[in-house]
């Protein structure tokens, strides 16, 4: 048997600003390498394309009929729309027809991982307060099976690093006190965070094991072999 992981696949690594297709090769050639040994439920995120759109709805401020929750419920579609445009890509950059569709439940990825090694998938439905990292949460637990966020950063840092780069790293914590974390950030549609918060809580309240991965591939491989690598556990 197979062992089964659900990599959540930042956005900010498929579509930083342009399609990032010498970081997708990389990411391409680690999975089909290890795929003897798993099977890889990929989580697509927006990345720039879910933001220039959420960020295009700002302009609807104001506008009749429009109020503030209406305008947020629109830029949480168009997100979602956006992972799954980033999912379909990602089945056509291996190699794969997506012409049955991109997964829009748990059970349809579950039946595509019977069929295939790789399934690609965006967020499965709208949620309040959730991105495609929630998603992929979610499927780890309806699989029974470990959950990888990887992102542009290595791991979880006291203060973001691109920002503070003197940061310090945290290779450890428990659920609780990253659920501490997340929550003390408010959350908004295309958010930055390693983990949203919905995410955090079901990682806290079902015991997900769960890692986070910056964008080094060849750290990813020596994870998947169970050699020596660079991330945060959480739990």
């Amino acid at each position: 048997m197979k062992k089964v992981i659900v990599l959540s696949l930042g956005g900010s690594l498929i579509v930083p600003k342009n399609i990032d297709v010498e970081f997708l090769a990389r990411f391409r050639k680690v999975l089909l390498k290890n795929r003897k040994r798993y099977r890889f439920v990929v989580v697509c995120g927006g990345g720039s394309t879910a933001r220039n759109y959420i960020k295009g709805l700002e302009g609807m401020k104001g506008m009749k009929g429009v109020g503030d929750r209406k305008k947020v419920y629109f830029q949480s579609l168009l997100g979602i729309s956006s992972t799954r445009m980033n999912a379909r890509f990602m089945t056509y950059f291996f190699g794969k027809d997506a012409n049955r569709g991109i997964p829009h439940d748990m059970q349809s990825v579950k039946d595509s991982l019977r069929r295939n090694d790789i399934v690609f998938c965006g967020a499965l439905r709208y949620a309040m307060n959730q991105t495609s990292d929630s998603t992929a949460v979610k499927l780890a637990r309806f699989l029974g099976c470990d959950f990888v966020n990887l992102t542009n950063v290595k791991g979880l840092y006291e203060k973001n690093p691109k920002k503070f780069r003197k940061a310090g790293f945290i290779p450890e914590i428990s659920s609780k006190d990253f659920l501490k974390k997340a929550r003390a950030i408010e959350f908004h549609p295309g958010q930055h965070f390693v983990l949203d918060q919905t995410a955090a809580k079901i990682v806290d309240k079902y015991g997900v094991k769960s890692f986070i991965l910056g964008e080094d591939m060849e750290n990813l491989d020596r994870f998947l072999n169970g050699k020596h690598y660079v991330g945060t556990v959480i739990g």
